[in-house]
């Protein structure tokens, strides 16, 4: 027996026991070092804005919202922040004048007592914060839709400030191809009617990891980004180890055509062919937080396993599903095909369309999960619950007749696995 690999299960790690004479592949993204100097590299970016946005211009700005991400981002706000804030104080634009605005979609609003978990202290003493609610009817403006029909319900404090700000990372996302640029403000800080329809084009073959021009979801995103009028981007690119390889700022669309050649070279990563079972993990906290969020990692790791195959999920899972409406959906389901027909019935929801992304990968491969869920909780979703990831493997291997083809996932949701065709 083997046991000299780890992979993140929260804030820890879990170690992996490989029977002996099976050999494994290590899917993982590129080894990038981290900038020696992050705040410098924000500084930088700064200075040196893309697209022709000019920082002087919002001297006299009255309003300032800055969109930043919720906890279930690993994003550097200790970094990215304090270099933009003294820059907006270097162009004579006060305190009291700033809000920074949790961006939340449709995730439960954050508690003013878990800011802490997204913002430095320092921050907090000094500036606003609000944690935005995607059904607070009040502080949502209507914009129309875009032209593919999505309403664009927007956080009123955003959309009405005379500098709109995005703070965020450039990184796959399984089904909007890329997070970054205008969505955490298009999509993290909408109305739950904007969210709805636009996820619910992620039954579009071209939605999904790693695509961007051709990926409807991401387009419309790109649409909304410009009817609300964002006007500044400041993204971070990070390495396995979360730490800022590359910092961009400047017009939300140049900094993610910028940005997303530099990520595909930290996340792709080839593969001589489909395995017969992956073990994957989300990479840790927070991006195995919930089920919500640990669900991309499998959608990941799908993409490089064959059908019959197998996935062992390894997610912690420390606050549960992560999704109210998630769960009440799955109470009246029993079937894969329960999930496919509610969704004919019932149209497109949120929450809910976490369920029929499990089901269309629990139709094609097997499903394995180690975590701190009840296993009679894990069961309701397809997935075969396990104590320990050697329970999962020998569980696994029993369903694979020959010698198989074996890989570990450390950092899935960062990971875009792809078959060298030469």
């Amino acid at each position: 027996m083997m046991a000299d690999f780890q992979l993140p299960y929260g804030q820890q790690y879990l170690s992996i026991n490989i029977p002996a004479g099976l050999k494994f592949g290590l899917i993982k993204p590129t080894d990038t070092p981290g900038v020696r100097n992050p705040i410098k590299a924000v500084k930088d970016a700064l200075e040196h804005p893309l697209g022709g946005f000019i920082f002087s211009k919002f001297a006299s700005a009255q309003s300032v919202a800055i969109a930043v991400n919720d906890k279930t981002r690993p994003v550097p706000h200790h970094q990215l922040l304090p270099p933009l804030l003294e820059k907006l104080e270097a162009i004579g634009v006060e305190n009291h004048k700033i809000k920074l605005l949790i961006a939340t979609g449709t995730h439960k609003p954050m508690l003013e007592a878990e800011f802490i978990k997204v913002l430095p202290k320092e921050i907090l003493d000094k500036y606003t914060v609000i944690s935005h609610d995607c059904d607070d009817e009040a502080n949502l403006v209507d914009l129309g839709k875009t032209s593919r029909g999505t309403p664009i319900r927007i956080n009123r404090i955003f959309y009405e400030s005379d500098l709109r700000i995005v703070v965020g990372d450039i990184e796959p996302h399984h089904f909007m191809g890329f997070s970054g640029g205008g969505k955490s403000a298009a999509i993290g800080l909408a109305g739950r009617e904007t969210v709805t329809k636009n996820h619910a084009m992620l039954v579009d073959p071209n939605a999904t990891v790693g695509k961007y021009e051709e990926n409807p979801m991401r387009q419309d995103v790109e649409e909304i980004g410009q009817r609300i009028k964002v006007s500044l981007a400041l993204n971070a690119i990070l390495n396995s180890e979360k730490e800022i390889v590359y910092a961009l700022a400047g017009d939300p669309l140049q900094v993610m055509l910028t940005g997303i050649p530099l990520t595909r070279k930290i996340s792709e990563t080839d593969i001589d062919g489909l395995y017969d079972l992956i073990i994957a993990s989300p990479g840790g906290y927070p991006k195995d937080i919930n089920l919500y969020q640990s669900q991309k990692a499998l959608t990941h790791a799908a993409l490089a396993v064959r059908d019959g195959g197998a996935v062992i999920l390894v997610a912690e899972c420390i606050e549960g599903i992560g999704s109210a409406p998630l769960e009440e959906f799955i109470k009246n389901i029993s079937s894969t095909a329960d999930v496919y027909d509610s969704f004919i019935l019932e149209g497109f929801r949120v929450g809910p369309h976490k369920a029929f992304q499990i089901a269309l990968q629990a139709d094609r491969i097997h499903i394995f999960m180690v975590s701190t869920l009840p296993p009679e909780t894990i069961a309701r979703y397809f997935i075969t619950p396990a104590t320990t990831i050697d329970e999962a493997v020998n569980q696994a291997l029993k369903m694979i007749p020959h010698q198989p083809r074996l890989a570990l996932m450390p950092k899935a949701i960062n990971t875009i696995p792809v078959i060298n065709s030469g």
